[in-house]
């Protein structure tokens, strides 16, 4: 097997992973498709085992090519962490910091603080990513994170800034319609608004919210921000964040005694970056912002 693979072969490689075809991934790449080919071929040759097989759909990855995939993509976070590290060399607060946060708290919550971080450091790029999954900031996939449980590796550093409230809520003029429900049970009479595909943490609200069960939901989407322009809109009645449902006069929230879920929200980082001024001062502001918000 070769030792000198250049890193041009693992990138296009993950970007054939990524597009399913050669075409797509030279799109993704800025290459043209016969390079995108030749780098497979050498890839291939050099490591002695087939990557891909053609089919109708495109190109299928090998199990090879599965195996080897977490890899590329590390060595992938790796050097984007590394230019992120390059460009915020020198005097002053500058470079890129890459940010991971849930949908609602990305899209709702962290705008304006990133809007107070940038007007006191214009030469801070920010790189924000919207995702309910848990990045892994110790392949640093991103240099921080708001995350809604507590992070358990010993080499990442994070504040607990408090507890956010999850409400049932809906538009004032869905319940002039159809009435407010005043026990759980009355839910049952109700368009629902709710996830498709049950996650641990959708698991563990069930138990406090029977009613809330996939059967139950006229309306289902696992994008949170999606489930939250149904509420806005006057589709019918889901869970969303009261800290955010308080910014919109129409909304209600309903059995609040009965319906009071609460998340954990910690900011994360990796205790390298401790010493980084462009990740200390956004570690910093966006501890500073969300305790406003919980509070």
């Amino acid at each position: 097997m070769a030792t000198d693979i250049g890193w041009e072969l693992y990138r296009t490689f993950l970007g054939v992973l990524r597009e399913g075809s050669l075409s797509g991934a030279a799109r993704a790449l800025g290459i043209t498709q016969p390079t995108v080919g030749r780098h497979i071929g050498a890839f291939e040759r050099a490591l002695r085992v087939p990557l891909f097989t053609r089919s109708q759909t495109g190109l299928l990855p090998t199990e090879a090519a599965l195996a080897l995939r977490a890899y590329a993509e590390t060595m992938d976070s790796t050097a984007a962490a590394l230019r992120r590290v390059a460009e915020s060399q020198g005097t002053g607060v500058k470079g890129t910091v890459r940010i991971s946060a849930s949908e609602i708290v990305g899209a709702e919550v962290l705008p304006p603080i990133i809007a107070d971080l940038r007007q006191e450091y214009p030469d801070l790029q920010v790189e924000l990513v919207l995702t309910n999954r848990i990045q892994d900031l110790v392949r640093q996939v991103a240099d921080i994170a708001v995350r809604m449980t507590q992070p358990k590796q010993d080499v990442l550093m994070a504040r607990h800034v408090g507890d956010v409230l999850i409400g049932l809520h809906a538009r004032r003029d869905y319940l002039e319609r159809h009435g407010t429900p005043k026990t759980i049970a009355e839910l049952a009479s109700h368009t629902l608004i709710g996830y498709d595909q049950e996650t641990a943490f959708i698991r563990a609200t069930l138990k406090l919210v029977p009613p809330m069960a996939r059967a139950a939901f006229a309306l289902r989407s696992d994008s949170d921000t999606a489930q939250l322009a149904l509420i806005r809109a006057g589709c019918g009645i889901g869970l969303c964040q009261v800290g955010v449902a308080k910014r919109s006069p129409e909304l209600v929230r309903l059995l609040p005694r009965q319906v009071a879920l609460k998340l954990n929200m910690w900011v994360t980082m990796h205790g390298d970056l401790r010493s980084s001024r462009r990740c200390r001062v956004t570690f910093d502001s966006l501890v500073a912002g969300l305790l406003r918000y919980v509070a």
